[in-house]
């Protein structure tokens, strides 16, 4: 190429301004995401739940981080709530509609035959919205006080005893289950529609014991209509310091929680996953105490989509297999 041909093929480049210049050749970044209208949070279970409450209380602090609220919608009805979760499988994969779930959300393959959607790739992992541990209560007649004459008594008392739980695929009924396959004990479970009549059930002495979630057991606790064994798991709840974790009361094997996280539709744009992803997390930060107070356990260490989804995977696999042990067949 001769010079003076040259010269007239960088004379354009040179006329730029500085910053111009510097990125000729170059596709402007895009914009960051922002929702341009409400965006709608479907809950698949009825208002006052752990889900729900957690919802409601990180989603106000996301939206005004966003500058569009978040309006929570209730969608109960179906196994696992799977009538929410299918409208939001099915909704438009723009950012403006997600789901906010707990971790029956992967616990409905093993409940339902024909799933209308795939609990893992029709959905894009967004934010991790906490961790909610469980504790297991008994009646106040009941002749224990610990894990160990607790049991005692469930051996001495094998196929008699009512284990009260929340309802087929509730992750109360995952934490029974693997109860009862770490004590190996012999319990009838008996199913009710839902944490509270479950609770109601044991505090009447319609059933001898039940897990429920520290945030809601706190109140009867505190009240002392019901007594608390111990919290799944490793660790002592915040909440409820002075009741030993199930390691300390000598049942390692009791390892059990729910949590709640939120989804998008899949395809749904990587720039809107990132700035949902980030304005979760920054709400979540902002509230740890009010979050604390409702026992409910910020993680850290699943706070990117991606250590969200590899968690969801696992817990999925977990989770079902739980079920199929304990005899739990889709229909």
């Amino acid at each position: 190429m001769d010079r003076r041909r040259r010269a007239l093929l960088l004379a354009p480049a040179l006329m730029l301004p500085p910053a111009a210049a510097a990125t000729a050749g170059q596709a402007a970044a895009p914009p960051p995401w922002r929702p341009d209208r409400p965006v709608r949070a479907i809950v698949p279970f009825a208002p006052g739940g752990a889900t729900d409450v957690v919802a409601r209380v990180v989603a106000e602090a996301a939206g005004t981080l966003l500058g569009q609220p978040f309006v929570i919608e209730n969608r109960p009805g179906g196994a696992a709530g799977l009538i929410g979760s299918e409208a939001v499988a099915k909704a438009a994969p723009d950012g403006h509609t997600i789901l906010i779930h707990s971790n029956a959300h992967v616990i409905a393959p093993a409940l339902v035959a024909r799933m209308p959607f795939d609990v893992i790739r029709d959905f894009a992992a967004v934010a991790h919205l906490g961790r909610i541990p469980q504790v297991l209560v008994v009646n106040l007649r009941l002749p224990v006080t610990d894990m160990r004459s607790l049991l005692d008594w469930l051996r001495a008392n094998a196929g008699r005893v009512n284990f009260a739980s929340a309802g087929i695929g509730s992750a109360n009924h995952l934490a029974s289950e693997v109860f009862r396959a770490a004590a190996k004990a012999e319990v009838q479970m008996v199913q009710y529609r839902g944490g509270g009549p479950a609770m109601q059930a044991v505090i009447a002495g319609e059933a001898h014991m039940c897990i429920d979630p520290v945030a809601s057991a706190v109140g009867h606790i505190r009240g002392g209509t019901v007594r608390p064994i111990a919290v799944a798991g490793a660790s002592r709840s915040a909440v409820l310091p002075e009741v030993p974790s199930a390691s300390e009361a000598g049942l390692p094997a009791w390892s059990a929680a729910a949590w709640v996280a939120a989804f998008a539709p899949a395809r749904t744009p990587p720039a809107a996953i990132a700035a949902l992803n980030a304005a979760f997390n920054e709400a979540m930060v902002r509230i740890e105490p009010r979050l604390t107070e409702l026992a409910i356990e910020r993680r850290p260490e699943l706070a990117s989509p991606e250590a969200l989804e590899a968690f969801v995977r696992e817990d999925a696999a977990r989770s079902q297999q739980v079920l199929r042990d304990a005899g739990v067949r889709p229909e």
